[in-house]
């Protein structure tokens, strides 16, 4: 489900629209935009708690965009831009026919998908889940586009708090985390290291580290224990992610998962997210 409803939300950090947006608002690069925009929902918060809530970035890097970004914009101007970007990505999707013959953001398919993702998310304990519980306060979009952008939002950080406390949990801290990442394969040291603002230094120091405890081996790769200690971050990572889907059941769930399959094909296919990314991510198609 998260290849499904991944790419949904990240159309927020990728699209020009997107970026027009934050700059429209006022904000300043597209640092400061990601910053902002993902850190809206919880007020005008400092780097400190950006830094613990994001987790997995250098510490300099929130401290470059906030808390300057909010004397740019307001957090509820930022919200508004989030949204505004989202609307005309999404909808210039739709007018190229990214998402199919008939495919309609008003449509009893997309209406449906709402009514799915809204009872996955309701009523669930986001308990230590700041950035989930943060999204989930936030009222609903009227429209049925943005409010199915809102409820993979909220299954996005709903699942990521997850990860990071998984991750927390197997000792790894943030540049730790990207270092193992790396090891697996599943993301080049060249693309996520720079995204994430972590030095030379700080990267070879975080490998050290993971060699000294006898996960990684001397070529970069992982060892036995440090494959399984990756295993075992996934694990816990997919069931502490696992109740919004037993509360829909496996039959909503596959129903719900259809109409993200054809927006997450729509965006693979529109090269708005690239691969590969940040996000370890894998696009269909």
């Amino acid at each position: 489900m998260w290849r499904l409803f991944e790419p949904l939300h990240a159309v927020t950090y990728f699209s020009a629209e997107s970026a027009d947006a934050y700059r429209a608002a006022g904000l300043k690069g597209f640092w400061m935009g990601y910053f902002a925009g993902r850190a809206a929902p919880m007020g005008p918060v400092g780097p400190a708690v950006v830094g613990a809530a994001f987790f997995n970035f250098a510490p300099r890097m929130p401290a470059r965009a906030l808390p300057d970004a909010w004397g740019f914009a307001a957090p509820g101007r930022v919200l508004e831009a989030r949204l505004a970007g989202v609307d005309a990505t999404l909808r210039r999707l739709s007018e190229q026919g990214a998402l199919g013959p008939g495919f309609d953001w008003e449509g009893e398919q997309v209406r449906r998908a709402v009514d799915l993702a809204r009872a996955a998310v309701t009523g669930l304990d986001f308990a230590g889940r700041p950035l989930a519980a943060a999204n989930a306060a936030r009222p609903w979009p009227a429209e049925p586009h943005l409010a199915l952008w809102h409820g993979a939002t909220v299954l996005r950080e709903h699942r990521g708090d997850g990860h990071l406390a998984a991750l927390r949990s197997a000792g790894l801290d943030g540049c730790q985390a990207h270092v193992s990442l790396v090891a697996t394969g599943a993301v080049p040291r060249s693309v996520i290291q720079p995204a994430r603002g972590w030095t030379d230094g700080e990267w070879d120091g975080a490998a050290a580290e993971l060699a000294r405890r006898g996960w990684m081996a001397a070529d970069g790769t992982l060892t036995g224990t440090g494959a399984a200690v990756r295993r075992h971050v996934e694990d816990v990572t997919d069931e502490l992610a696992a109740d919004p889907w037993r509360r829909l059941g496996a039959e909503r769930t596959e129903e719900l998962a259809a109409t993200l399959a054809l927006v997450a094909t729509a965006v693979a296919g529109s090269g708005l997210i690239p691969v590969p990314n940040p996000m370890g991510l894998e696009l269909p198609g």
